[in-house]
């Protein structure tokens, strides 16, 4: 065959089952790629998307052992008798979790890890890593420390340092679960540019309305470990159950008007009484700044009350997880005073504050480390003193909530970075706190995963207030009743979702970019009155 026909990416008949899990995770997977073509792999959490690629940068079966079946083929090359250093000269990859990618103490240095260990000359690694920031516009990072870089910040470093290997081959899970859209768009203008440079990108994504915006040539749709569409990705909305994966808000419209409407959940919490009395949780101009750097929040003025359902929005860096962190005390305000309950968090333990605020972290791997789900979960409410009947009733009710049920005695450290969130969420469930924070709730999550859990938490009548940072602007549309959008530290709105996600303005200013919900939703709001699911607006006259 000529060289130059040969497809640099090949998977024949790849079957696989982890040693520590009963069920296959991929089952008879076959499709290939050519130089320059982009695939997006989609489908619901747990489904195999995560397995594929360790497959792929042959990570299975060398760090994660089982049983493997069929082959992957680079470049004609079966890679099974490849040492992993000359794999990851082809393909690169992206984690889906950059916590667990980043070594490096400084950004140069994170980014220069890999091409020491291909022992390159000094002078190409100092033109490597200055040209690769470059080409990602975060040259401002260079010499700043990793562990205070915000989430996005962190995932536009993990790109950096795989995009210094100069891969054929790139592979990325969830590449915008941790990026504002503004980002997330210049990213996968990136992506396609890579590919127009002749580079093969996979990427697996439940933000599939984002991807579909630079044609991908391909995409692959997996249910349970096996490809129930592979091809153009014209063909991917006929393959794709609506409930499962969320498609473009006019896909779903058009899709739902068939069926019955869906029941809705108004943004507004179950447990919660009218807003009265003293706020739960109050801040008094409050800045703050890590070590001896820039102010992170500057004067930020709010108050939280029962029945608030809030996304916190913003660009990367704008200080939406610094701000959390100061109400559940793990930050002290450098100037001003931050009060839970009407009592100053100076004066308060992190344990105290959690009785009343429960907090999820961005990153499950800050959160998980007990032998099993169960024992996931039954850590915080014992560590509260719960009675035992108390503690079973509220771990079954976390389970069941998250979708967990089955997973319960497995290992949370085994399981896919979708359904650790889905532990790292139900773990605070389970301690019933009054006010519930989480930190990108949906990233790793499919359409169906989330929409079920944020339903069935605000209708649980502890919960007083819930609070979501998300770069999701379509959680906000379907849930909140206020948004509070940052920018550069300061709060730059606080309303009713109508009111702030309506100033197109503001949005751009804070990289927000409107989706078709938004659109949709704005368009019917005379007829509605209020913001809804797709499936809803399907059945407005």
């Amino acid at each position: 065959m000529d060289e130059r026909a040969t497809p640099p990416l090949v998977v024949e008949d790849l079957s696989f089952r982890y040693r520590i899990r009963p069920d296959y995770a991929l089952r008879n997977v076959s499709f290939q790629l050519e130089a320059g073509e982009i695939l997006l792999v989609a489908g619901a959490s747990g489904c195999g998307k995560t397995t594929l690629i360790r497959c792929i940068n042959g990570l299975i079966p060398r760090s994660y052992k089982g049983e493997l079946d069929g082959r992957v083929l680079l470049n004609g090359e079966d890679i099974s008798g490849k040492p992993l250093a000359a794999i990851s000269q082809i393909v690169g990859t992206v984690l889906q979790d950059p916590e667990r990618q980043i070594l490096g103490s400084r950004v140069v240095n994170e980014v220069a890890f890999g091409l020491e260990n291909l022992a390159l000359p000094r002078e190409e690694i100092v033109a490597r890593v200055d040209e690769t920031l470059a080409y990602l516009g975060i040259t401002h990072l260079k010499h700043r420390e990793t562990f205070y870089l915000s989430g996005g910040e962190k995932q536009k470093v993990a790109v950096a340092g795989t995009l210094a290997m100069r891969p054929s081959i790139l592979l990325l899970d969830e590449p915008l679960a941790s990026l504002d859209p503004a980002s997330a768009q210049e990213t996968l203008r990136l992506l396609r540019r890579l590919a127009d440079e002749g580079k093969t990108v996979i990427i697996i994504e439940h933000r599939v309305e984002d991807v579909l915006k630079i044609a991908p040539d391909k995409a692959l749709f997996m249910i349970d470990g096996e490809v129930r569409y592979f091809g153009p990705t014209a063909g991917l909305e006929k393959a794709i159950d609506y409930h499962e994966v969320k498609l473009p808000a006019p896909m779903i419209i058009d899709k739902a008007r068939h069926d019955p409407p869906p029941s809705y959940v108004p943004p507004l919490l179950k447990g919660a009484e009218e807003k009265a009395g003293a706020p739960l949780v109050r801040f008094e101009d409050v800045s703050f700044a890590y070590e001896d750097g820039p102010l992170v929040l500057q004067e930020i003025n709010l108050e939280i009350h029962r029945g608030d359902v809030i996304a916190v929005l913003g660009p990367n860096g704008a200080g939406k997880t610094t701000l959390v962190k100061h109400a559940i005390g793990l930050l002290k305000p450098k100037r001003g005073r931050v009060y839970v309950d009407g009592v100053d968090t100076r004066q308060l333990s992190v344990a105290q504050i959690a009785r009343t605020i429960g907090y999820v972290f961005q990153s499950p791997s800050h959160m998980l480390f007990a032998p099993t789900v169960r024992d996931e979960l039954a850590f915080g409410p014992r560590n509260l003193g719960y009675d035992q009947a108390t503690l079973d009733e509220g771990v079954a009710q976390a389970m069941d909530i998250l979708n967990l049920s089955e997973l319960a005695e497995y290992s949370p450290l085994a399981l896919s970075f979708g359904q650790q969130k889905r532990v790292s969420i139900a773990a605070i469930l389970a301690m019933r706190s009054r006010i519930l924070v989480m930190d990108e709730p949906t990233a790793g999550q499919d359409y169906k995963n989330y929409m079920a859990f944020m339903e069935a938490i605000l209708q649980l009548p502890n919960f007083e207030v819930v609070l979501f940072i998300t770069h999701d602007l379509d959680l906000a549309v379907c849930y909140a009743n206020r948004v509070i959008l940052m920018h550069e530290g300061r709060v730059a709105a606080d309303g009713p979702p109508p009111e702030v996600l309506a100033q197109r303005e503001l949005l751009e200013r804070c990289r927000v970019v409107p989706t078709s919900l938004l659109a949709a939703n704005l368009e019917r709001l005379p007829q509605t009155g209020r913001f809804m699911r797709a499936e809803l607006l399907a059945h407005v006259a």
